[in-house]
């Protein structure tokens, strides 16, 4: 086997040590999506108090910080992403008491805690706009939003081509103005907020700097590469709709993703940030068309770190995941970042699910996919820079595919008439103990259906079995926090001597190498080493010689 180093390194090369440099560059962070974590009252929606009971298993995973998916006030008519009041929390899940008390509950535990700010837009429930109603359309309150003149004699025609994200046209029309509508990238009860006003920056830097004061570590942004809209609105002149761009990525040259005026926003909010010690962070989320466009975000002064889609949306191939490695690495390095990485969230199937193969038009291989899912779990967490974990990930959960039409929640289910079922079977409460529905998640009934048969994937179940997903999490988690090679730092391609196997080396006193089968049949390696974490079926042989299984990975020390 050989050894290559790009020019002059992947990663970040030459970083002071772990325990020296500023802690989200390695960061292991759990996301919790708290109406589905754990339920304290009974009412079948997960709680704050909730999350406070089931801390321990997080804290027991070995993870380095949590990050709350939003737990505002909310309609709930997209999982509360339609923000009511930034600076509350929703009745239904606690109080301001409650946060602050899981905040000093994480702090006396060792971990960070991010939570989610969706600056895009708010939902139709929030003041601002309750205010536009009777408001003249020059008002001060409408300048808050976009509000913009239709097309055609009476402006009964939308102002432009642009489609929600969620399935749809972009805009709904005025009450009380006809002629004039609104924006909403997302769901018509999400308006967009209008960023050229100054009253809106001056709210979220309020927003940022309440939740800092109570004692938060970092935000992690909403569509952090929307925000900023082409002057003048004009045509996307797009084929594809709103939906398929956000699941592609954004399109290159969009007038509404990935503006250039958005990295202003970003150096803005830096400046808040930086003004607290000890260090506080953000991760956005942008779904942009490179590995460069995203590093952009991440450049001195902007954001701190940034999800890389790239390698979550990467199919099963060793060519194009060694190339989005590769890429996303330089990229990073070339602004002075760490890499995310990240294989599942709220958003998305779950990897379980996602990496599987179908066997014909409806049977998919869920035990290849479970062992994909595992050997890419070892993979994202040994390469150079920070990782994401969500919920459910630790148990192996695969996606729920047949929730009932009539149960389904999301906002994209309903503006594509069906069409696309949606996010819902990734949100899925999570499964704590026994053997049926509602699996020690609440005393009532869930907020969406449990499946029959998940006995196996409680937490309760698996932190009794050694061999199981979660005992392959934890101990994965502690090699990781007690090896200075891994986390942030170098990393070195190596030639295993077959295409389909992935393998890099992680230097330093310790070196780690890690090996991932991503063909179809066994492979018989030549290397050194002890294996300190494996996927499953990972083996030395009698003559020395280390066998892969496919879908497997290793490191070695």
């Amino acid at each position: 086997m050989t050894t290559t180093d790009l020019p002059e390194r992947e990663g970040n090369a030459g970083l002071p040590s772990r325990i020296e440099r500023p802690w989200w560059r390695d960061a292991v962070v759990y996301q919790i999506y708290p109406r589905s974590f754990a339920d304290s009252d009974g009412d079948g929606l997960g709680d704050i108090p909730g999350i406070r009971q089931r801390l321990a298993h997080v804290v027991d995973l070995g993870v380095d910080a949590i990050w709350l998916s939003p737990f505002y006030p909310s309609p709930l008519l997209d999982g509360g992403y339609d923000v009511a009041d930034p600076r509350d929390v929703d009745p239904r899940l606690g109080t301001v008491e409650d946060l602050r008390g899981l905040v000093q509950d994480c702090h006396a535990n060792g971990l960070k805690i991010f939570v989610d700010v969706v600056p895009n837009h708010f939902s139709w429930a929030h003041r601002w706009f309750r205010e536009t109603a009777g408001a003249a359309i020059d008002s001060p309150e409408w300048a808050r939003f976009h509000a913009v003149r239709g097309r055609g004699e009476n402006g009964e025609i939308e102002p432009n081509d642009w489609r929600s994200a969620f399935g749809g046209p972009a805009w709904t029309p005025v009450d009380g103005h006809a002629g004039w509508w609104y924006l909403h990238l997302f769901d018509s009860s999400q308006p967009d907020v209008n960023w050229d006003n100054p009253e809106v920056h001056a709210d979220f830097v309020q927003t940022l700097r309440f939740w800092f004061d109570i004692g938060v570590d970092g935000f992690r942004i909403d569509v952090a590469h929307g925000l900023v809209k082409a002057p003048g609105y004009p045509d996307e002149d797009k084929p594809e709709d709103g939906h398929a761009q956000v699941l592609a990525g954004a399109i290159a040259d969009s007038p509404h993703w990935d503006q250039p005026g958005v990295h202003d926003i970003w150096r803005e909010w830096r400046r808040v940030a930086d003004e607290y010690s000890p260090d506080r962070a953000f991760v956005g989320e942008a779904w942009v068309a490179t590995p460069e466009a995203q590093a952009a975000y991440t450049r001195p002064g902007e954001l701190h770190t940034t999800f890389n889609f790239h390698f979550l949306k990467t199919w099963w191939e060793a060519d194009k995941l060694r190339e989005v490695i590769g890429l996303s690495l330089l990229s990073s390095a070339a602004v002075g970042a760490p890499c995310t990485w990240v294989l599942s969230n709220h958003d998305v199937w779950r990897p379980v699910t996602r990496l599987a193969p179908w066997l014909d038009a409806t049977t998919i291989d869920l035990e290849t996919g479970k062992r994909r899912a595992l050997a890419m779990s070892l993979v994202s967490l040994a390469l150079p820079g920070s990782a994401y974990l969500y919920q459910g990930e630790e148990l192996g959960l695969p996606e729920v595919l047949d929730i009932p039409d009539e149960q389904r929640q999301d906002p994209t289910f309903f503006r594509t008439h069906g069409e696309v079922k949606g996010r819902d079977g990734c949100r899925v409460p999570l499964p704590w103990s026994g053997d049926a529905s509602p699996y020690g998640f609440s005393t009532g009934t869930p907020h969406l259906p449990q499946p029959d048969g998940w006995g196996p994937f409680t937490a309760e179940a698996q932190k009794a079995d050694p061999g199981s997903t979660f005992s392959l999490y934890k101990r994965a988690l502690a090699v990781r926090k007690g090896l200075e090679s891994l986390g942030d730092g170098e990393m070195r391609w190596i030639d295993a001597g077959h295409s389909d196997i992935v393998a890099f080396e992680r230097p330093g006193d310790r070196p780690v190498t890690v090996f991932l089968a991503m063909g179809g049949s066994d492979r018989i390696v030549a290397v050194d080493g002890e294996i300190l974490v494996e996927s499953g079926g990972v083996t030395r042989q009698a003559d020395g010689m280390l066998h892969l299984p496919p879908a497997s990975a290793v490191w070695l020390a």
